[in-house]
Order: C-alpha cells, then sequence, then structure tokens
C-alpha cells in the first residue's frame, strides 16, 4: 500500500469530501515579513519562510501573528503549519478552541500522507493518533460522531505504519479492554512493548501490569515503579494505583528486589 495515499471515511466524510469544502480559514490577504515585521503578499513568501516567521512569532509568545503566518503557510501545503495550526485550535492556544476546525486539519494532513520516514511522517503519524483520539470520544455538534472500531483502525495505522508509541500504546489498550473490537491480550502485549522500548512511560506501567499478572512479580512491579518514578504529572495517577496494588500483593523480598530495579530502569 502507498503510504502517501490515505483514504478512509471518519463519521461520515471523507477527506477529499472535507478538503473540498474548505479544509482552512479563508485565505490571508497579506503575510508578515520575518525581517522587519512588514506586511507583504503571500506570493511574495516561501511557504519555509512563512512557517519559520509563525515558529519564531510563536516563541515569543505572539501568538496572534503567528496563527496568521501558520495559516499562510499552510494554505500554500506546508504540513508542519498545518499541523500547528491544528494543535492550536485543538488547544484553543491563540485561537479560539475549535475540536471540529482541528479535526479537519488533521484529516488535510493525513489525506496527503507521507513515506514513513520521511520529515512530513512526525506529522502524519501524529494526526493519525489525533483523529484516533476524536473518533474515540466523537465531537459535540459537530459531523464526528465516536466509532472506537474507526479509532482502533487509525491508531492501528499510525502504530504499525509509522510505528509511533503514542498509537502503540493507545491500540494496546484498545485491544487489552476490547474497545473497537474483539479484545487480544497478547497483541495488547505486543504494542505495549514496542512502545516501552520507546521510552513510553504508560507503556512501560501497563507491560509491568501484564508481567505482574502473568507471575514476572519482580520484573513486572520494578517496571511499574520505574514508570511512576518518570511518569508526569497527567499519568502518575493511575499509574501510581496499579503500582500500589501489585506492591500490596508482592512479598516483602521480591518487593526489595523490584525497587533496586526500578532505579537502575528510572536512571537509563
Amino acid at each position: 500500500m502507498s503510504h502517501r495515499a490515505f483514504s478512509y471515511c471518519v463519521g461520515g466524510l471523507t477527506a477529499a469530501g472535507i478538503l473540498a469544502g474548505g479544509l482552512l480559514a479563508a485565505p490571508s490577504a497579506r503575510a508578515f515579513d520575518e525581517q522587519s515585521g512588514v506586511a507583504s503578499t503571500p506570493a511574495q513568501k516561501s511557504m519555509r519562510s512563512l512557517f519559520k516567521f509563525g515558529f519564531t512569532a510563536y516563541q515569543s509568545g505572539n501568538k496572534d501573528e503567528a496563527f496568521r503566518a501558520y495559516r499562510d503557510a499552510a494554505e500554500q501545503g506546508h504540513s508542519g503549519a498545518r499541523w500547528k495550526l491544528a494543535h492550536m485550535y485543538a488547544a484553543g492556544d491563540g485561537v479560539a478552541e475549535d475540536d471540529y476546525q482541528a479535526f479537519k486539519l488533521f484529516e488535510g494532513i493525513v489525506s496527503e500522507g507521507a513515506t514513513p520516514g520521511s520529515q512530513e511522517s512526525t506529522f502524519v503519524a501524529n494526526a493519525l493518533v489525533s483523529l484516533a483520539g476524536y473518533m474515540k470520544r466523537g465531537i459535540p455538534n459537530s459531523p464526528v460522531i465516536a466509532d472506537p472500531r474507526r479509532a482502533r483502525d487509525l491508531y492501528w495505522q499510525a502504530a504499525a505504519n509509522f510505528g509511533d508509541p503514542n498509537a502503540q500504546y493507545e491500540l494496546g489498550r484498545m485491544l487489552r479492554d476490547g474497545q473497537g473490537g474483539n479484545a487480544d491480550p497478547r497483541q495488547a502485549a505486543r504494542w505495549f512493548n514496542l512502545a516501552a522500548q520507546k521510552g513510553h512511560v504508560g507503556a512501560q506501567a501497563m507491560l509491568g501490569q501484564i508481567l505482574f499478572e502473568h507471575g514476572q512479580t519482580v520484573r513486572g512491579l520494578s517496571m511499574m515503579t520505574a514508570a511512576l518514578q518518570k511518569a508526569e504529572p497527567v499519568d502518575r495517577g493511575w499509574i501510581r494505583q496499579i503500582q500500589e496494588e501489585a506492591f500490596a500483593l508482592a512479598s516483602e523480598a521480591d518487593r526489595r528486589t523490584a525497587m533496586v530495579l526500578a532505579e537502575d530502569m528510572a536512571s537509563r
């Protein structure tokens, strides 16, 4: 299968249909000169210069200017600019939050596709993961309704075609819980393992739990403990819960050994 030809239907919409219907906001009549800040027509600026200016403006906190520069670059076909716009809309970062607009932007990136390993492949993989998240929960007051089966398929595309660790982790969770299809604990463990090898803390915790439940007490507990030590605040709560449950069930000797191994894992 060509990796530059992703084609699918999401919530009754095709990528081509969304693109034809107006993926981006109305074209800006003017862009911004990277050096002087003087406005110029988009034709006078390259996509790369617009993107670079947008990045600099964003880093400086000038998000209105960043938004306009990214929009102009995106309208000229810059995948990175389209990706940045999508995340700005999704987070309400410098622009009014609009998940449906973000969804359409992400779908535009995926519809263009990218060869695995290319610079654009990172944008496509991330866009697939973002689309899967939207499909998993749906977007209120929009044509995008929750479709766990489609979400699972999108995660699989990002996990298998691009090796994206976030997709591998999310796919593992759906396979473990039987979301969007039959449960498959063996395949779930496989995807968790692939993501864990890339340093995904959530996947390390989930794989540790699976190992613990299958009798590899020390190894499993040490992985969950190391994951807890490295976790960001957003993940610390649920990882602490499964780690403490395992810790309570382990013997004193296994706990001590696991703590030593965890320190070594966390320091890597």
